[in-house]
């Protein structure tokens, strides 16, 4: 009984790390700065775009601006492409790209 036991849970924490390593997401929302989009601008369109609490789309949109560039999420590529065509639709800067 013992063997089949480890057997068993040699099984499991295979298919844990199959499933971990299929989930790993592989690409970032990059946001760039510009001269022209406002500080709040940019903040609304993460909290409303991204998902963002208000306090981590402050954060983003400082490191946006002060780095020039920033990865303000990271995921799937079918999840984050339609999230940048609507910040670019809203006039910001954005790509996504693979890391």
């Amino acid at each position: 009984m013992q063997q089949w036991t480890n057997t068993s849970e040699k099984n499991k924490q295979q298919f844990d790390v199959d499933v971990l390593e299929k989930n790993v997401s592989s690409y970032n929302l990059i946001v760039w700065n510009d001269e022209v989009n406002t500080f709040d601008w940019v903040i609304e369109t993460l909290v409303e775009v991204c998902n963002h609490t208000e306090e981590q789309a402050e954060q983003c949109a400082f490191l946006i601006h002060f780095k020039g560039k920033y990865a303000v999420k990271q995921g799937d590529y079918n999840i984050l492409k339609p999230m940048c065509n609507s910040i670019l639709d809203r006039g910001i800067n954005a790509t996504v790209e693979k890391f």
